[in-house]
């Protein structure tokens, strides 16, 4: 009889284990799928831990209306071209050539204006014609010729880059020609400290933003309600995740992957005029590692590299998390390679928590 009941506290015992243990793995699984519905979920966590963190450690240099809007602006270009690496990204490609797009862009505004004396509004139209152009390029190579978008995005990187050389002739326009004949191209660099409602002046408590950080906010709104209340994010989430299915269920895989690469080249054309505005001239040697931090910002924010999953608003939170590491290391004292590492270590997280979130889901 003894035997008989040590034999069924055992059974309790294992009973009650067994059941202990289903209920960590529902938990668990509840979380995964939360992180898998809410991709952006993980990057925003990591923002907040990370100005909470900054601001203990710095104090009040960091934590102040200027400083946190400085950061806006310091990653308003990455913010940018990392929107259009985003939707290529959810289509389970690459575009390893937004950056060259972006300054040949710029160049092209530039010198029409100043070499040609084409009007600058027009000039400007140059521009983001040359980026839409550039997009289409990569998207016709990678649709209609099936070819890999690391190798074509690789090989127009290069070409986009020579170009941008050869034709401004490695020579930069300064930034007094520029405000002095062609302030317009100067735009987004433009301050915004406050606005007047009826003769007041009400100001943003020490707060400097710039018509460029507007754009990306702007831009990063829109594209997030494309991709999330429309058709044609629907499709491009298709494509992504299994373009095959996409085409037996009606989408014109060629023609969405067209336009989302033609897409990507106009707002890296418009990347190149925020450009111009945020360093106040023309240089065919900026934006040097746009393609690399754009691609940082969509990996920590969180958008799965094998397409068709993630959020644009996950990218921004990436960029921001970019921008707050580099300036509160700085303003820390901290040699700038620290920076460097842990952004390496985000990344590597990053992707392995999207690796993770993907075996549960599946």
């Amino acid at each position: 009889m003894a035997e008989a009941r040590n034999f069924e506290n055992v059974l309790d015992q294992s009973d009650s284990g067994v059941a202990h243990f289903h209920g960590n793995d529902s938990a668990l699984r509840r979380f995964q799928q939360f992180l898998h519905t809410s991709p952006a979920a993980v990057p925003l966590i990591v923002l907040i831990i990370s100005v909470v963190v900054f601001g203990i450690l710095v104090g009040g240099k960091f934590l102040n209306p200027f400083t946190l809007t400085l950061i806006l602006q310091q990653v308003a270009i990455v913010g940018i071209v990392g929107a259009a690496q985003t939707l290529v990204i959810l289509t389970a490609g690459i575009d390893l050539s937004v950056g060259a797009t972006m300054v040949l862009s710029s160049v092209v505004m530039g010198q029409f204006t100043f070499r040609y004396g084409i009007p600058v509004e027009i000039s400007i139209l140059c521009g983001l014609a040359c980026g839409t152009l550039c997009g289409l390029i990569n998207g016709w190579l990678i649709a209609y010729q099936k070819l890999p978008p690391f190798i074509v995005t690789l090989g127009t990187w290069q070409v986009f880059n020579a170009i941008k050389y050869i034709y401004s002739r490695n020579e930069t326009i300064r930034t007094q020609d520029i405000e002095a004949e062609a302030p317009l191209l100067q735009f987004f660099g433009t301050q915004i400290k406050g606005f007047d409602v009826l003769g007041l002046q009400i100001g943003f408590g020490g707060a400097v933003f710039t018509y460029g950080v507007v754009f990306m906010v702007l831009l990063v709104l829109v594209l997030w309600y494309m991709l999330n209340f429309t058709a044609w994010g629907r499709r491009v989430y298709a494509v992504g995740d299994d373009p095959d299915a996409a085409e037996l269920a009606g989408v014109p895989v060629k023609r969405m992957l067209l336009t989302v690469y033609g897409l990507a080249g106009l707002i890296c054309g418009i990347a190149g005029w925020v450009l111009i505005g945020r360093i106040g001239s023309v240089s065919p040697t900026s934006g040097e590692f746009a393609n690399i931090e754009s691609i940082t910002a969509v990996v920590i924010g969180g958008i799965s590299l094998f397409g068709g999953r993630g959020s644009i608003l996950g990218m921004i939170f990436g960029a921001l998390i970019v921008g707050v590491f580099s300036l509160g290391l700085r303003l820390y004292g901290a040699d700038a390679q620290w920076t460097y590492l842990l952004i390496g270590v985000l990344i590597i997280g990053a992707v392995t928590v999207d690796q993770w979130i993907r075996k549960v889901a599946g």
